[in-house]
């Protein structure tokens, strides 16, 4: 078949949602590789990365522009992939928002198989169409390293009593990012919990951080009683998971009081009362933690 009539089955398939299809299309050792999926994928990853997309975009589709021939053996097709993300990505909640991503494809078909498929879009158009932040961070210089956080204030403004604070250092992507699914499995119970402050959890490179704030020591104890914080603790201490880590609860030895800036004079002063020194108003003071 000549080489435009294969790439279009190609993109059929993906268009019929049928990932056995798509992987079937490519001949033996036929690699398919994008900015997400990353190289070389062979056989069953092709149809488990198809799989995965369509699990995130149930409604997913491609508006092909006309494939051109290169040259007797490449296609080079323009496309438009449509879809809603209705269904987990990579870990992350569906944000129920619609993508019109751009790309191109330069397929390489021989004997009436296809030989290579490289995929290319913008990453970052397509992290922004989903409504998602994104960073550009180094990796790290010198002593320090870089990473993202993540902070869960639900407007409680009591000055805390305790800190719990976890960190574990894994030794996979994969396991930081079971160490993530749990920890917002957590994040949904504390609301819950009655002497629940804040939270703030920080990602960089395989070590996870958190540090919780609570009203006093004993309103920690509904965390270890079940839900996803015993069921984390359980998957840590089993076998075969992290390379390390450490838990505790801390006490403040001293917080001082909340300090905000009167609106009419500009002074900084305790946040006690609602009126300035001068007479002015004061602002609503943020929560301490």
């Amino acid at each position: 078949m000549e080489p435009r009539g294969v790439a279009r089955r190609y993109f059929d398939a993906w268009n019929r949602r049928d990932p056995e299809a798509i992987a079937g299309m490519l001949a033996e050792g036929g690699t398919y590789s994008d900015p997400a999926a990353g190289p070389g994928l062979v056989g069953p990853a092709i149809a488990g990365y198809a799989r995965t997309l369509f699990t995130s975009f149930p409604d997913l589709s491609f508006d092909i522009h006309v494939p051109v021939l290169v040259n007797d053996q490449t296609v080079a097709a323009r496309w438009t992939m449509r879809g809603t993300n209705t269904g987990a990505l990579a870990g992350n909640p569906p944000t129920g928002r619609a993508v019109a991503l751009p790309g191109a494809d330069f397929i390489v078909v021989a004997d009436g198989g296809i030989r290579s498929v490289h995929g290319y879009f913008d990453q970052r158009m397509f992290v922004e169409q989903l409504g998602l932040h994104v960073s550009v961070l180094p990796k790290g210089t010198g002593p320090v390293s870089f990473g993202t956080s993540t902070y869960f204030q639900p407007g409680n403004r009591t000055k805390p009593g305790a800190m719990s604070l976890t960190a574990i250092q894994v030794r996979s992507d994969e396991e930081a990012q079971e160490v993530v699914t749990y920890t917002r499995r957590i994040m949904g119970e504390l609301p819950g919990m009655p002497g629940f402050i804040s939270f703030l959890g920080a990602v960089v490179g395989h070590r996870l951080m958190t540090i919780t704030a609570w009203r006093d020591p004993e309103a920690i104890a509904p965390m270890f009683r079940g839900g996803a914080h015993r069921e984390a603790m359980e998957r840590f201490f089993g076998p075969d998971f992290a390379l390390g880590g450490v838990t505790g609860v801390w006490i403040p030895h001293r917080i001082n009081e909340m300090h905000v800036r009167c609106i009419a004079c500009g002074r900084m002063q305790e946040a006690t009362g609602q009126v300035c020194e001068c007479g002015g108003r004061l602002p609503e003071p943020p929560p301490y933690w």
